[in-house]
C-alpha cells in the first residue's frame, strides 16, 4: 500500500514536469511567431526601401527638369538684360557725341567772339579817348564861357547842395515838431490840468525875517541890557540878528536860516513873557525853546506822512520832513511843496496806471536834502540820495530823488511823474519868488547862451526870462536855418541852465530893402 506522502510526492513531481513541458511549448511557439513576423517585416522593409528609391529617383529626374528649365528662363532674361544695356549704351553714346558736337561748336563760336570783343575794346577805348579829349575841350570852353573853373563850378554845385539839403532838414524837424505836439500836447494838457485842478493850494511867499511884537518901547531896553549884553547873548545862543530900530513895539529877527529865526522868535517871546531877561536865562530859554521846536518838527513831519497816506517811513526821516517846515525855496515853504508834488504825484500816477503809494512817496521826499543842505556839504539832490540810501527807501523812489532836477537821466515813468509835479508846483504863479541878483545872473546867462551863436545879432531875454528873443543876420542865416537854429540854442538852454516851467526860444529874420530917390 503507497503511503500518502508518497502519492503527494508524486503528484508534485508530475505537476512540476507538466509545468515544464508546457513551459518550454510555450516558449518554442512564441519563438516561431516571432520569426514569422521579422520575417514579415524584413519583407516589409525591402519593399519600403525599394518604393523609396524609385520615388526619389522620380524626384530627381523632376528636380533635373526644373532645374534646366529654370536655368534657361534665367540665361534667357539675362538675354534681354544685356541686350537692353547694349541698346542704353548705344544711345548714350551717340548723345555724347552730339554734346560734343555741340560743345565744340560752342567753343568756336565763343574764340569767335573774344575776337569780335577784342576788336571793340580796341575801338572802344579809341572812342574814349576820343570822348575824354572832346569832355577836356568842352571843359576849357565852359570856363571860359561861365568865368568859372571846375573848382568854382563845383563848390557852387556843392553850396546849392548844402542849402536844399539844410531846406529839407528844416522841414524835417518842423513836421517832427509838429507831429511830436501833436500827438502829446493833447494828453500832457489833460493830465496837467487834471492835476493842478485836483490839487488846487493856496500860496504864500516866506520872508527871511520875523517881526516879534512888544507890549511897549521900555521892553527894547531890557532886551538890549546893561551895554548890549542881553542883545549880544541872544545873538550868540541864536545866531540871529536882532535889529531894534524906531519900528514902535517890534524888534526885527533877521536870518536865512528859518529854524534859528523860529527858536530867537520863541525865545523873545518866553522872555518878554517871563519879564527875567539876563544871558543865563537866555541861554536856558534858548535850548528850552529848541527841544521844543524839534518836538513841533517831529509833530509836522507825522502829520505830513499822515496827510498824503504813505506808511513805513523811517523816524530819522520824518523828522527831517518836520524841518522843512522851517525850510524854504525861493519864498516857497519847501515843506508845501513836497506836500503839493505828492499829491499831484499821485494824481499823475493814478491816470498813468503807476503805484499811486510809490508815487506820492517819492513826491513827498523828494526835497528831503534841503533838510540838511545848510549842513552838509553838496547839493539837496545828492543828500537827499544818501538820505534815502541809508534808510534804504525803494531803488525806485531814490532814482526819482536823484532825476527830478534832471542831474541824471530818468528812466523810469515814476521819475518823471516826479519832475512833472516838481515843475508844476514850482511854476504855479505866485509859488515862488528869487531874489534880484539870481534873477539878473539867470537873464544874463541867458542872453549869453542865446548870443554864442553864429549869425545872432543880439538877444533879449523878456518875460521874466520865460522867453528869449534873437535877432538874427539876414545875410548869415537863412529862412530854412531859422528852424535848426532854435532847435540847437533850446538844446543849449536845456544842457546850461535850470529854471522852472518852460523857455520860448523866438528867433526872428528880418529883411529889409533900402534906396533913396534921387
Amino acid at each position: 500500500m503507497v503511503s500518502p506522502i508518497t502519492v503527494v510526492v508524486i503528484a508534485v513531481v508530475t505537476g512540476v514536469v507538466c509545468a515544464a513541458a508546457a513551459f518550454f511549448a510555450g516558449v518554442s511557439y512564441r519563438r516561431k511567431t516571432a520569426e514569422t513576423k521579422i520575417g514579415s517585416a524584413e519583407e516589409e522593409a525591402k519593399r519600403l526601401i525599394n518604393d523609396a528609391m524609385k520615388t526619389a529617383q522620380q524626384k530627381r529626374k523632376e528636380a533635373l527638369v526644373e532645374a534646366k528649365d529654370a536655368a534657361f528662363q534665367l540665361k534667357a532674361e539675362a538675354d534681354k538684360e544685356i541686350k537692353e544695356r547694349r541698346g542704353e549704351l548705344s544711345r548714350q553714346e551717340r548723345r555724347l557725341d552730339q554734346k560734343e558736337e555741340t560743345l565744340d561748336r560752342k567753343t568756336a563760336a565763343l574764340e569767335q567772339k573774344e575776337v569780335n570783343l577784342a576788336k571793340r575794346s580796341e575801338l572802344a577805348e579809341a572812342r574814349l579817348a576820343e570822348i575824354e579829349q572832346l569832355k577836356l575841350r568842352e571843359q576849357d570852353k565852359l570856363e571860359t564861357i561861365a568865368g568859372l573853373s571846375a573848382e568854382d563850378a563845383k563848390q557852387l554845385l556843392l553850396t546849392r547842395l548844402d542849402e536844399q539839403l539844410t531846406h529839407e532838414k528844416a522841414m524835417h524837424i518842423a513836421a517832427f515838431e509838429t507831429q511830436t505836439k501833436d500827438e502829446c500836447d493833447t494828453m500832457a494838457r489833460e493830465l496837467i490840468g487834471q492835476a493842478v485842478a485836483r490839487c488846487a493850494a493856496d500860496h504864500s511867499s516866506e520872508a527871511t525875517v520875523s517881526v516879534v511884537p512888544l507890549p511897549s518901547d521900555e521892553m527894547k531896553g531890557r532886551i538890549i541890557g546893561r551895554e548890549g549884553r542881553n542883545i549880544r547873548a541872544l545873538e550868540t545862543a541864536t545866531g540871529v540878528d536882532l535889529i531894534i530900530d524906531d519900528t514902535p513895539e517890534a524888534i526885527t529877527l533877521s536870518s536865512f536860516d528859518p529854524v534859528r529865526r523860529e527858536i530867537a522868535r520863541m525865545t523873545l517871546e518866553k522872555l518878554i513873557s517871563d519879564g527875567r531877561i539876563h544871558p543865563a536865562r537866555i541861554e536856558e530859554t534858548v535850548e528850552k525853546s529848541r527841544r521844543e521846536l524839534e518836538l513841533m518838527m517831529k509833530r509836522e513831519g507825522e502829520k505830513a506822512v499822515m496827510d498824503v497816506g504813505v506808511h513805513g517811513i523811517h523816524p530819522d526821516v520824518v523828522k527831517l520832513l518836520g524841518r522843512l517846515r522851517y525850510r524854504t525855496s525861493y519864498g516857497q515853504n519847501v515843506l508845501n511843496h513836497s506836500l503839493e508834488v505828492a499829491y499831484l504825484s499821485g494824481i499823475l500816477a493814478a491816470e498813468l496806471g503807476v503805484n499811486v503809494t510809490q508815487a506820492r512817496r517819492a513826491g513827498l521826499l523828494h526835497d528831503i536834502g534841503k533838510a540838511l543842505d545848510h549842513e552838509i556839504e553838496g547839493s539837496h539832490i545828492s543828500i537827499g540820495v544818501d538820505i534815502a540810501k541809508k534808510y534804504r527807501e525803494n531803488p525806485a523812489v531814490i532814482h526819482a530823488i536823484e532825476a527830478h532836477h534832471g542831474d541824471v537821466e530818468a528812466k523810469t515813468t515814476l521819475a518823471f511823474i516826479v519832475m512833472a509835479a516838481d515843475a508844476i508846483s514850482a511854476a504855479r504863479p505866485g509859488a515862488r519868488r528869487e531874489n534880484l541878483e539870481s534873477y539878473i545872473k539867470r537873464l544874463e546867462s541867458l542872453e549869453e547862451i542865446a548870443s554864442g551863436f553864429e549869425g545872432v545879432e543880439r538877444s533879449f531875454a523878456i518875460q521874466a526870462g520865460r522867453e528869449v528873443r534873437i535877432m538874427v543876420k539876414p545875410e548869415a542865416v537863412s529862412d530854412d536855418a531859422l528852424t535848426i537854429l532854435a532847435h540847437e540854442i533850446s538844446h543849449k538852454i536845456e544842457e546850461s541852465l535850470d529854471y522852472p516851467g518852460q523857455i520860448k526860444v523866438n528867433v526872428i529874420r528880418e529883411s529889409r530893402a533900402v534906396d533913396y530917390a534921387k
